[in-house]
């Protein structure tokens, strides 16, 4: 074993490896706060879901924003600035959400923080492609997934247990982690963007970059592929959102229990991703897109069904099996998802949230499978985009 790690070691570069160790310790940030953030809202402001749903869409909406920003200004100021302030600005928003007071404050705060908060993220993508040659980026974004998943282990057992004394201690620890993760990159990571010629360079402006979608929307079968990743994405996103308020408000579970059905997910992501990835690689894609939102369906609809704990664990269970088949996600999701569970916890039957949730998962599933009839298996199978793996937005 000790033989195969040094040799995969040596098979990348050493810059790379800064990123993995950068990514993984900002990732265990990142998840001991995120998954709690709207259990921390719904108390902190003794709000229901549907209020917590609306600053989440918040940040989703401008984050699309800054995350358009961050390409065009990625190539103008270089990626390791970008990073640098995205971590240095992450630390000071991160202390700055844990002390509002007031709701009507959270909501513009959400904005603003949305918007810069993902300027840095093309930063990143950048960054793996100028340091990675082509041979070695899908092997070298599939360890990324994976110290991803290890830090999923790590974050929200730990902020689970945090959350049970204190709301507060997560940002503040989320903020150290961040200053970590800069000044780690700042002393050894060098800028990697490439060396061109002034006249030659060429920088395509934002409304440029707007006009070239026009092109992508006459794509009648990409824009059905994104229809139906909306739809599964929408229900997914309640994992992180709506399903840890949904469990204390209707079941009586802590945030730390919330945390271990969490981790549940990303041990399962670690023991058998790569098993699955060699198992469906030459399938037909869309049928594997299919089948996988068929997982997210049954087990999202078993926590509007069951109520015990090893039930809800394993429900988790079912729902990453899903994943791993299938990971194609979109921002789209995470800007009205949120609001409009909340609009359901808060009005109706909780248990209808996820009734819905099944039922749009069984739309997304057929819609995957008219796909497959109609495109059969052109392209190679990828899980996952590599734009997915390298978000290391804490």
């Amino acid at each position: 074993m000790f033989t195969r790690l040094n040799k995969l070691y040596h098979e990348f570069p050493p810059r790379f490896w800064i990123i993995v160790l950068t990514f993984f310790i900002d990732s265990i940030g990142g998840t001991l706060l995120f998954p709690f953030f709207s259990l921390y809202i719904t108390q902190r402001f003794n709000v229901g879901m549907t209020q917590a749903g609306m600053v989440l869409a918040m940040f989703s909406i401008f984050g699309i924003v800054g995350n358009m920003l961050g390409g065009a200004l990625t190539d103008r100021f270089g990626r390791r600035k970008l990073i640098l302030f995205g971590l240095v600005f992450s630390a000071l928003s991160t202390l700055t959400l844990g002390m509002v007071n007031s709701l009507a404050i959270l909501f513009p705060l959400a904005a603003f923080i949305g918007l810069l908060s993902d300027v840095s993220g093309p930063a990143h993508q950048a960054m793996m492609a100028d340091i990675l040659d082509e041979k070695q980026r899908q092997e070298g974004f599939g360890l990324l997934r994976v110290v991803r998943n290890l830090a999923w282990i790590i974050g929200p057992t730990i902020g689970g247990f945090l959350a049970n004394r204190s709301f507060f201690l997560l940002f503040v620890i989320d903020a150290i982690v961040s200053c970590i993760v800069a000044i780690i990159f700042y002393t050894q990571m060098p800028e990697t963007k490439p060396q061109t010629h002034h006249e030659d360079e060429k920088h395509e402006s934002i409304l440029s970059t707007v006009a070239g979608y026009r092109f992508v929307i006459r794509d009648f079968a990409f824009m059905a592929f994104i229809v139906a990743a909306i739809l599964m994405g929408a229900v997914y996103q309640q994992m992180y959102n709506s399903l840890s308020v949904f469990l204390r408000d209707n079941h009586g579970i802590n945030p730390q229990g919330y945390g271990f059905l969490m981790t549940t997910s990303a041990i399962t992501v670690i023991l058998f991703q790569f098993s699955v990835t060699r198992l469906i690689k030459h399938r037909p894609p869309f049928l594997i897109m299919a089948a996988g939102t068929l997982f997210y369906m049954i087990g999202f609809s078993m926590f509007g069904l069951v109520s015990a704990y090893w039930l809800f664990a394993s429900a988790i269970v079912i729902i990453t099996i899903g994943e791993m088949l299938i990971m194609p996600t979109s921002q789209l999701p995470s800007t009205f998802a949120p609001m409009l569970a909340g609009m359901i916890l808060d009005n109706f039957n909780p248990n209808l949230l996820w009734y819905i949730g099944g039922a749009l998962c069984a739309v997304s599933a057929f819609s995957y499978w008219v796909l497959h009839l109609r495109l059969g298996s052109q392209q190679r199978f990828i899980p996952e985009t590599s734009e997915q793996m390298v978000e290391v937005h804490a």
